[in-house]
């Protein structure tokens, strides 16, 4: 199957009105101004969608004081894409009945991938594990999905149970459960790629994974990569009842058990938590995977200057990067391009869900192509060790600040520093901050 450049770019050159690029709901668009690593990958795309279930969990929503823990089995429903073996001429398979953060309306999502696609056997590819925010659903980063799975990686992204929009339950849940239903992906998905007769069998090479998380999901991101939380975090009343959230306590046994070095890389899009007293300098020492933050510096969810930056700067013990969006807000990059039905009021809600998946500074499709490249170099460098990756990532702090010198046949003269894979003109309001490791 073709990656159908013509008819996205027909589509895109004939939506310039207001309402237009959204009706469409397309999850893959690439703009013309898109950095270089935004572009689809060689592979075509399938998806599948199964069903897991992590037994003997915590219930947090019948937490009792004073009772024993109540347990059950907590289901998931995981989106799986995947490289492919497509017929050429083959449709791409339309995602329908996908719920808007309404939690009611139903609507269809148009990409790249073919329903229930036979996998492209032959190589094990990387596992990438992405997890929403509160409350979400699996299709969320789905453009990231699809994008990656072209690159040569296995996508599993999740619904995390109890914090979707038609199952928004107590936040205690979301706060216990992140980085335990990311642990269990990978669990499951490790196993399912040794079962045989499995559309997965033969095809994820669980040794190589990463995780991506947004807002929520990427609070649990940060704990998966080592970031153990306060202990005050453990005692607000508010949160996880009955000291359940001990078990992500910084420095407990049962948190290090939490941290797989089948985790090699973590990508956090405004992660929330820090501004909420939920890490401390001592717990974020504790970070520990090579991880990329993405955030807006107006983000008044998380926070920036107190909230992601400061995780950035306190993660001391990660190779650690930081990509801000200036005068960006909490959805800096990470959701779809608001569908069209999202732009309409409704009843259940006291904004407009359009808010959701926006931001009013940034176009979503350009903050997601930029998110797509840059994960793509940082995957590529962490996972598949490509070092051609890294001089995609070692850039001047400030976009802005970037020099283009180019000569008459395109080469670039030594004192050209703009940022590599952005076309003249186009790396504007960015900047890419880069730590190392503390020295141990």
């Amino acid at each position: 199957m073709k990656t159908l450049f013509a008819a996205v770019a027909a589509t895109f050159l004939g939506v310039q009105g207001t309402g237009a690029m959204a009706q469409d709901n397309r999850i893959d668009l690439v703009r013309p101004d898109a950095p270089e690593l935004a572009a689809f990958g060689p592979e075509d795309i399938g998806v599948r969608t199964i069903e897991i279930v992590n037994p003997g969990q915590v219930d947090i929503l019948k937490v009792e004081a004073g009772k024993p823990l109540p347990r059950y089995d907590r289901k998931l429903t995981l989106e799986v894409w995947y490289p492919a073996d497509v017929p050429d001429g083959t449709a791409a398979s339309d995602y329908t009945d996908v719920l808007l953060r309404d939690g009611k309306t139903k609507v269809t999502l148009h990409g790249r991938a073919l329903r229930d696609a036979e996998p492209k056997k032959g190589s094990a590819y990387p596992l990438v594990i992405m997890s929403h925010g509160y409350p979400g659903n699996r299709f969320l980063l789905s453009h990231l999905g699809e994008n990656l799975a072209s690159k040569g990686y296995v996508v599993a992204s999740i619904d995390h149970a109890e914090s979707t929009y038609d199952d928004q339950q107590k936040f205690g849940s979301t706060l216990v459960n992140r980085p335990l239903d990311q642990k269990s992906v990978l669990e499951e998905m490790a196993r399912l790629s040794t079962e045989g007769g499995h559309f997965l069998s033969g095809l994820v090479d669980t040794s190589k994974t990463a995780v991506i998380g947004y807002s929520m999901g990427g609070y649990g991101a940060v704990i998966t990569a080592g970031g153990g939380v306060t202990k005050a975090a453990t005692d607000f009343t508010w949160g996880a009842p009955e000291d359940t959230l001990e078990i992500h306590l910084a420095g407990s046994e049962s948190h290090e058990q939490l941290i797989d070095p089948r985790i090699k890389a973590v990508v956090a899009f405004a992660p929330w938590g820090m501004e909420r007293g939920f890490w401390d300098e001592a717990g974020l020492a504790g970070v520990r995977k090579p991880i990329f933050f993405v955030a807006g510096s107006v983000d008044d969810v998380s926070g920036y200057e107190n909230g992601v930056k400061t995780i950035f700067e306190q993660s001391v013990n990660a190779d650690r990067y930081l990509l801000t969006f200036e005068n960006a807000n909490h959805n800096a990059a990470a959701p779809i391009p608001a569908p069209a039905e999202s732009w309409s009021k409704v009843d259940t809600l006291d904004f407009v869900p359009f808010d959701h998946y926006a931001d009013p500074v940034w176009d979503t499709a350009r903050m997601n192509n930029i998110a797509q490249h840059f994960v793509t170099a940082f995957l590529g460098k962490e996972l598949k060790g490509d070092a051609g990756m890294s001089p995609y990532l070692s850039l001047v702090e400030n976009a802005d600040d970037g020099v283009w010198a180019a000569n008459e046949d395109g080469s670039f003269k030594p004192e050209h520093t703009y940022w590599k894979g952005f076309q003249k003109r186009t790396a504007k309001g960015l900047s890419l901050m880069h730590e190392d490791a503390a020295a141990k």
